[in-house]
């Protein structure tokens, strides 16, 4: 596949202030003693018993251990907060702390972030990596900037389209009822540019809809199919990734300056390593659902052959003019990520004339 560019009143106000300031668990003088106790509420749509819940109880059993029960986790699984969206505002608000985001929340914070998830723009992992590493600076003080701090950034994988019916084509799609994430604007560029018109919904009511026929097509990595269950509700899955979704584990700045610093020390550390972790196990775990899905009958349809090139260049680049015209991805942002591309295509070929024989 070639790459593209793509794509209340004043009192109630007073009295969430409040909320959110007590929130911080700090003690009374605003002073740590050493022996007080912060707690980290925080929200996740992963599901229990998946990879990701466990590996973010993980961290916060290591997190309570090392802290010696200083610091520890309040974790809202499986969207019990809300959507994402919802749980932003809980933590503007002071009533949750941080999460685990995907990439339509993470256009929240901070939406350049959001050009590692433009379709069809890496080939393989190894750019996916390569070009991760060389934005990571500014992501992180781009989350800084609007009042989060990253803590550990992870992948959802590769993305493809669950569907009722076989999808063969750019064509086929616009026959289906497509689900759209309700106020993502990445995902609106992309439909826009090929004339679709998908049906908005929350990330919560898609398997009702799906259910119900209100939708017939969807669009998330195979784990994501599976801890979700969507892929009961469909028979086919699309051979070819469309985008490869990011995430991050975030925690507000607010809570985490209001930490001691060898705490601070401690989730930045051990953040870091669980999205390592994340990362590797949802590569892993990605693979290995392709492989279920298919052992459960799903058959897989539309191969890259399927695809017009020139077609697909076409609608990345009216998709990502319009995400530059509205300001959600700057247009240097996006020719800095191709640069990079460019670098490291350029640097594997000089491997490959270095390499004897």
């Amino acid at each position: 596949m070639p790459r593209a560019i793509i794509p209340l009143g004043v009192f109630t106000g007073i009295a969430l202030c409040l909320i959110a300031f007590a929130s911080t668990s700090l003690s009374a003088d605003g002073i740590d003693d050493g022996n007080e106790v912060y707690e980290l509420k925080f929200a996740t749509l992963a599901p229990p018993g998946t990879t990701w819940m466990n590996l973010l109880q993980e961290w916060a059993d290591q997190v309570r251990t090392e802290s010696e029960g200083r610091l520890v986790f309040k974790i809202y699984p499986g969207g019990v907060q809300g959507d994402e969206p919802d749980v932003l505002k809980k933590i503007r608000f002071g009533q949750l702390h941080g999460g685990a985001f995907t990439g339509y929340g993470l256009g929240h914070i901070y939406s350049p972030v959001r050009v590692l998830e433009l379709p069809f723009l890496f080939n393989d992992i190894d750019e996916i990596d390569y070009v991760r590493k060389q934005f990571m600076p500014e992501i992180e003080q781009g989350y800084r900037d609007n009042g989060y701090e990253l803590l550990g950034w992870m992948e959802i994988g590769f993305i493809y389209f669950f569907s009722k019916e076989p999808i063969r084509s750019l064509d086929d799609l616009k026959k289906r009822r497509i689900w759209h994430w309700k106020g993502d604007p990445l995902g609106k560029a992309f439909f826009d540019a090929s004339g679709l018109a998908p049906v908005p919904l929350s990330i919560i009511d898609v398997y009702t809809s799906l259910s119900t026929g209100l939708i017939d097509t969807v669009y998330t990595p195979p784990l994501g199919a599976i801890a979700l269950q969507w892929f009961t509700k469909t028979k086919y899955v699309t051979n070819v990734p469309m985008a490869n979704g990011i995430g991050s584990l975030v925690v507000s700045r607010r809570f985490f300056q209001n930490l001691p610093q060898d705490l601070q020390k401690l989730l930045k550390h051990t953040g870091q390593v669980t999205g390592e972790k994340l990362i590797a196990a949802t590569r892993k775990d990605n693979a290995e659902s392709l492989v279920v899905l298919e052992q459960k009958g799903l058959k897989f349809v539309m191969d890259a052959d399927d695809l017009d090139s020139e077609e697909v260049k076409a609608l990345s680049k009216r998709a990502g003019e319009s995400l530059m015209e509205i300001g959600y991805i700057p247009e240097s942002t996006i020719k800095k990520v191709n640069q990079w591309l460019d670098d490291y295509h350029a640097s594997q070929s000089k491997e490959k004339v270095d390499v004897p024989g």
